[in-house]
């Protein structure tokens, strides 16, 4: 019993000298702008890995290796510590990422680069060190996969953004295939403004150059971060923060009249304007910045329109029509008024494209649990839809999250009378079950205002 007091308090005491060195990162860090760690990889230890592991999901997709997260537990510490004497001589290979494909909201297909659980380990170990550096460097109005921020927060931003300010113009770009451009080179040379340590650059390196195995064939990887990948989110906004943020706010924005901002959720991103040649000549400047850095504008999904409060009123007047609208985070914003109709706001909902590929995915799933038990289908069907209105039960968006929640009834009714060769339930019937099994009702779950 004494020793195995001793060693809960020596993992403690190691954790909080672990989480005193990352404080003492992060403030040298935000006084010192410039500042280049020379000392950071020592601190991939087995402290930090094993909590790394402790946080990987259970459920999580396996690499090439095919270990998942129970297998790699059953003789955890060895592992570990194998892993960290790897590490520390240079010796450590990352694996091939394993590429798979999810559907896109267009019909297409996006792929994922899903690492083994021991480069998911490294990759999350290096990211808790790294993001008490680069947390102090990003700029506000940018919410892509950083702690205590969301997509619910970026959309609040925009909201405050285009009610409150002078903002008559926005630009929504969208840079082409972002992930699979990132250039490695590129990548190193902006890490090295605030890295010193030869020998975690040298591991993000390998990390980056790992490649692909995809149906047995290896792929070497010259550019570029799969998603899926732990440390791609971070890489991601790393990259995005030379190369628009800090140019954005440090030269373009300085050199305009009228008000503007820009928002930024990892490579989804708008910009508001006040003026709209400002807007324009932005748009041309962005497309020679992003070019330099081997990045390019999709020309199909890039526009500027007139938005905000008073572009209800001139469009009624000029061209009698409506505000053009754009989306942002699965959202179609769009100008509008408030309850009382005597002031103009900005209001969103579901746009068409994520509820058509939501309704898609529930199809699918329906059809691929064909075999599963009625009890654990309606169980998992509840879970699929509280993610949802967790996510797009927003304020404004209730009549999108109810028609949502009204088609996934409608197909819950259609797939379980399939389920025998006669009808199994009639509609009395079947909103009995839904009343038993608590199917979630539609309600606004975020308030934006």
């Amino acid at each position: 019993m004494n020793e195995r007091n001793k060693e809960t308090s020596t993992v403690r005491s190691n954790g909080g000298l672990m989480a005193t060195k990352l404080l003492r990162i992060a403030e040298k860090a935000r006084k010192d702008s410039r500042f280049r760690f020379t000392s950071l990889y020592h601190l991939v230890n087995k402290e930090v890995m094993r909590e790394c592991f402790s946080r990987l999901r259970k459920d999580v997709a396996t690499g090439i290796d095919k270990m998942d997260k129970e297998g790699y537990a059953e003789n955890l510490e060895d592992n570990i510590g194998k892993l960290e004497i790897s590490l520390q001589n240079m010796a450590y290979i990352p694996k091939p990422v394993r590429r798979v494909y999810i559907p896109k909201a267009n019909g297409k297909k996006r792929p994922l680069g899903i690492p083994s659980i021991e480069d998911k380990i490294v990759q999350s170990s290096i990211v808790k060190i790294l993001e008490n550096i680069y947390e102090q460097d990003f700029i506000e109005s940018s919410y892509g996969f950083r702690p205590k921020r969301s997509c619910h927060s970026a959309l609040r931003d925009v909201e405050r953004t285009i009610d409150k300010e002078k903002a008559n113009y926005v630009v929504d770009a969208d840079i082409k295939g972002f992930f699979d451009n990132i250039s490695h080179e590129w990548m190193i040379k902006f890490l090295e403004h605030r890295i010193a340590d030869k020998r975690m650059i040298r591991t993000i390196n390998r990390i980056l150059k790992a490649g692909v195995m995809e149906e047995g064939l290896f792929q070497e990887r010259d550019e570029g971060t799969p998603q899926g990948g732990i440390i791609s989110p971070l890489l991601a906004n790393i990259y995005l923060h030379y190369v628009l943020d800090l140019w954005f706010e440090k030269r373009y924005s300085r050199n305009c009249n009228g008000y503007t901002r820009l928002i930024r959720y990892a490579d989804d991103f708008i910009v508001c304007f006040q003026y709209k040649i400002e807007a324009e000549r932005f748009l041309e400047e962005l497309k020679e910045r992003l070019a330099k850095f081997d990045l390019e504008i999709e020309p199909t999904k890039t526009k500027i329109i007139l938005f905000g409060r008073f572009a209800r009123e001139r469009m009624l007047i000029q061209e009698n029509r409506k505000p053009e609208t754009f989306d942002f985070l699965g959202f179609t914003h769009y100008c509008s008024t408030t309850r009382s109709g005597n002031a103009s706001r900005i209001k969103r909902m579901t746009s068409s494209k994520k509820f058509r590929a939501k309704i898609r995915e529930f199809k699918d799933w329906l059809k691929n649990s064909r075999t599963m038990p009625t009890a654990d289908l309606l169980s998992l069907a509840c879970i699929k839809v509280k993610g949802h209105i967790a996510y797009y039960g927003v304020t404004d968006n209730i009549r999108k999250v109810s028609l949502f929640v009204y088609e996934i009834r409608g197909l819950l009714f259609k797939w379980l009378n399939r389920r025998g060769k006669r009808r199994t339930y009639n509609w009395d019937e079947f909103g009995g079950v839904m009343e038993r099994i608590k199917f979630p009702r539609p309600r606004i779950v975020v308030n934006l205002k």
